[in-house]
């Protein structure tokens, strides 16, 4: 028989850290990890480097989520680690990704694709001792004549166990670091979304679940995670917060359904249910009185309200900065005499 080699993923859904740091860990097959261990057992890549503008931004922290103009190059790094006892020869490399069914699709093996053709790294092999870490620079060169929109892929780490004298079959793990490139002259396309509509429902298991339609009405791919605060149950009951399942990547203009899955003990209600739903420094809350059907799916409750956005502290804080010199500016002209110097509002 032909010595084949088994790449094994284990997606993880968001950009939100797993135990690897990333949008995917490796695991090896249940059939396969029965006759060998997991070679990218504690194989882990984490990102090192964030854009200044989005040091506050969780997704910034997590992938390469950046807006960047035709012919523009980027140099960045990355820390790939090895937790297991053993030593690990690591290979590093882009490939592509694409946003499908309301999820973010990973290529399979060394799929390539435009941002992949942009993409380098350097080095692209690691050897890793047990406990270690090194870093490697990823750098991506834009064209100059690349055209306006975004682009998907990911940074892989990759470490395999290869066929032997007792193994037909080869072990390939690997794990990554999600990249969102937007192109185009200018500033950024804002990322926005609303909550449309809210719908209970009862699964096949009886849990009680909360289903969100929410709509991307920005121009940035929107990852979607949230949380749901029950109160004013019978009884007075308070319950939650629940978070939301994730693995739901909306492209600009999308609409997709956010479930949060709560106790199948949870009483009927009525609840009063108030909803967060975040992408990044972008979130938006909605509130409604809900009842959880006895099965199947209830009718859309009326929110109260339309979907509100929550502003991130820090832009609260550089609102509440500008308003305090603009304040003091005209309080400074109106002072006989007196002049501003040096302020900029």
């Amino acid at each position: 028989m032909a010595a084949a080699v088994l790449l094994a993923v284990l997606c993880t859904g968001t950009t939100g850290l797993a135990a690897t740091h990333g949008p995917a860990a490796a695991r090896s097959s249940p059939t396969a990890s029965k006759d060998r261990g997991d070679p990218g057992e504690g194989l882990g890549i984490r990102l090192v480097d964030a854009p200044l503008a989005r040091r506050g931004d969780p997704r910034a922290l997590k992938g390469v989520v950046d807006h960047l103009d035709p012919g523009t190059t980027i140099r960045r790094r990355v820390e790939v680690s090895n937790t297991s006892g053993h030593p690990m020869h690591v290979s590093l490399y882009p490939a592509a990704a694409d946003i499908r069914g309301h999820a973010f699709v990973f290529g399979p093996e060394r799929t390539p694709n435009e941002l992949t053709s942009w993409t380098t790294l350097a080095p692209a092999e690691l050897d890793l001792a047990p406990g270690h870490t090194r870093r490697a620079w990823f750098t991506i060169r834009v064209p100059s004549d690349a055209w306006k929109g975004e682009r998907y892929g990911v940074i892989w780490a990759q470490t395999t166990a290869e066929p032997d004298g007792t193994h037909n079959v080869g072990l390939a793990s690997r794990v990554g670091v999600r990249m969102y490139l937007d192109i185009g002259p200018g500033g950024e396309p804002p990322s926005a979304m609303n909550i449309d509509r809210l719908t209970p429902e009862r699964d096949a298991a009886g849990h009680p679940v909360l289903a969100a339609q929410v709509r991307n009405t920005g121009g940035r791919a929107l990852d979607l995670s949230g949380s749901l605060s029950l109160s004013e149950g019978p009884g007075g009951l308070r319950a939650g917060p629940y978070p939301a399942v994730l693995g739901v990547t909306l492209r600009p203009g999308e609409t997709g359904r956010l479930a949060v899955v709560m106790d199948a003990r949870l009483p009927d209600g009525p609840w009063k249910a108030d909803l967060v739903v975040r992408s990044g420094l972008v979130e938006r809350e909605v509130s409604a009185t809900v009842v959880f059907p006895k099965a199947g799916v209830g009718r859309p409750v009326a929110l109260s309200g339309a979907s509100r956005l929550i502003l991130p502290s820090i832009v609260v804080t550089l609102a509440l900065a500008a308003a305090g010199v603009v304040a003091r500016r005209r309080r400074a002209r109106s002072r006989p005499g007196s002049r501003t110097k040096g302020i900029n509002a």
